[in-house]
């Protein structure tokens, strides 16, 4: 496997660029913005009804949460990186590649490919819920969990808002700046999208001279 050698083509159209014949999976290809909030929030709300019926004392909850969002963020950093921005060898690896992800980087400002699609999101859920839960006892679990989709739902809203959102200043300005740099001068660094800080851990964040020069 290699890290994506496509050339650099970048279209600003907010239109969506046609991926499939078929229209069924043209249509589950695309979704709102919103959609994973109405997917993810009562599930959340579950997992929190889940957790406080649990014998997990109060003091535990901090870092139970705070683990939460630590994994959500590795996980999402690993997956951006090597699963998103792997490409498999020949045209079938190249097409599954621009599926994947490759559209949003020739088309990062479709409006209707910058949130996961529930085709892909619910899957993916899925496979962590069973994952996490035969890791982690049930007193800890529903609370880690919950927190885990609230940090998948930070990141999926948050990158339609890098995309979408005119930031003036303060924290949110600073992490688009990040992406954009991602976007449009290094897409093979740059691969935290809700924080740099896994960037910063495996050295691959974009040099001093391109952080500097995106201010």
């Amino acid at each position: 496997m290699k890290t994506n050698p496509r050339k650099k083509y970048i279209s600003n159209s907010e239109e969506s660029v046609r991926m499939f014949k078929s229209d069924l999976f043209e249509s589950l290809s695309k979704v709102h913005y919103t959609v994973p909030i109405y997917i993810f929030l009562p599930v959340i709300f579950y997992c929190i009804y889940r957790s406080v019926t649990t014998p997990l004392p109060v003091l535990y909850y901090p870092l139970v949460i705070v683990a939460g969002m630590v994994i959500w963020s590795l996980v999402e950093y690993i997956m951006h990186r090597f699963v998103f921005h792997t490409v498999l060898p020949g045209k079938l690896g190249n097409r599954i590649h621009f599926i994947f992800h490759g559209v949003h980087h020739d088309y990062p400002s479709d409006r209707m490919r910058l949130v996961m699609p529930p085709s892909v999101s619910i899957p993916l859920a899925l496979l962590f819920f069973y994952l996490f839960k035969s890791l982690i006892p049930d007193v800890y679990f529903w609370m880690f969990f919950a927190t885990f989709l609230v940090g998948y739902l930070i990141y999926d809203i948050g990158h339609y808002a890098m995309h979408h959102f005119n930031f003036k200043s303060g924290l949110f300005k600073r992490i688009k700046q990040y992406h954009m740099l991602h976007h449009y001068q290094e897409p093979e660094r740059g691969y935290g999208v809700s924080s740099p800080f896994w960037d910063k851990i495996f050295d691959s964040g974009f040099s001093a001279k391109k952080a500097e020069h995106k201010e």
